[in-house]
């Protein structure tokens, strides 16, 4: 018998584990497999762990008749006479770092200077637009556009923002005015047409490149604007940053917006506000470029 909990991984892990052992609780997985098909699994589950923590009870020839082993920072499986235990550590252990010398530090930031001096030639800023917007509901079919937010970068790193509300036939949920602020009565004294919303949005865009996170949804809702009004779609370059920060960043516990800009340091003073989540997916872009994951 053996048996394997995890904490905090990502769920890729959780799939591959799955398929030989039995999730009997969220987390614990309970199965038995030869020493060689658990010993891979475990070798799985060290490289595919990411920020979690993951510990295995399996049988064995010893006096208790079971082993431990474990991830977890603050312990370490220890042998006493025989019986395997888990030792609580005062403090993590972390690997010894060498280089400590004056050289060694003049010699890596004169390494570092350089290659800061490099990216600052290598990548100029980029113009781009990145775009948010806030509809009545998730079915493209039948809800409706209440609000766009965009912001422009320029080359020099100025941006300019773009906010517009849209009038709407009906009603606003309470749990869309809850998440976002947008009242009914805000759409219908501040809003405009919805012709009238795409005009002004084109012209901020222009030919510049979109970028946004999921931004798939909102291309679905701008398509099916542009047929409404009868006008053709937008033929910029669309770049959704959401499949790029997955195959970046694999383990991460999920992929919701507040966590990806927690994990890369961006701040976002006002979630779930148009422009304030715009502001923040531009900082998201501007932080893959700089660590070589996208090209704008």
């Amino acid at each position: 018998m053996i048996v394997i909990t995890l904490t905090k991984v990502p769920q890729s892990l959780r799939g591959d584990l799955t398929k030989w052992y039995q999730e009997v609780q969220t987390g614990v997985y309970v199965g038995n497999v030869s020493a060689r098909i658990r010993d891979l699994l475990w070798e799985r589950v060290i490289s595919g762990i990411g920020n979690g923590e993951a510990t295995m009870v399996y049988n064995t020839n010893n006096e208790l008749g079971y082993q431990i082993k474990t991830t977890r920072k603050q312990y370490r499986v220890v042998d006493f006479d025989g019986i395997p235990l888990m030792m609580r550590l005062e403090t993590s252990p972390t690997p010894v770092k060498h280089g400590f010398s004056n050289a060694a530090k003049f010699h890596k930031a004169k390494v570092m200077a350089h290659k800061s001096l490099q990216k600052s030639h290598e990548h100029p800023t980029t113009p781009f637009v990145a775009l948010d917007l806030e509809t009545t509901g998730l079915d493209v079919a039948k809800d409706k556009i209440i609000s766009f937010g965009a912001v422009k970068q320029a080359r020099t790193g100025n941006y300019t923002d773009f906010y517009q509300l849209v009038k709407v036939d009906s009603d606003i949920p309470e749990k869309i005015t809850k998440l976002t602020g947008i009242t009914i009565d805000q759409v219908r004294t501040d809003g405009v047409e919805l012709e009238n919303a795409l005009d002004s949005l084109k012209d901020f865009i222009g030919d510049l490149p979109i970028v946004g996170y999921n931004l798939r949804f909102d291309q679905a809702f701008l398509s099916a604007g542009f047929r409404k009004i009868q006008q053709t779609d937008l033929e910029n370059r669309m770049i959704d940053l959401m499949p790029i920060v997955k195959k970046a960043d694999q383990f991460l516990d999920n992929y919701r917006l507040g966590t990806v800009l927690e994990k890369y340091g961006v701040d976002n003073a006002a979630p779930h506000n148009l422009l304030s989540d715009a502001k923040a997916t531009l900082g998201l872009a501007n932080k893959l470029m700089k660590n070589g994951h996208l090209e704008i």
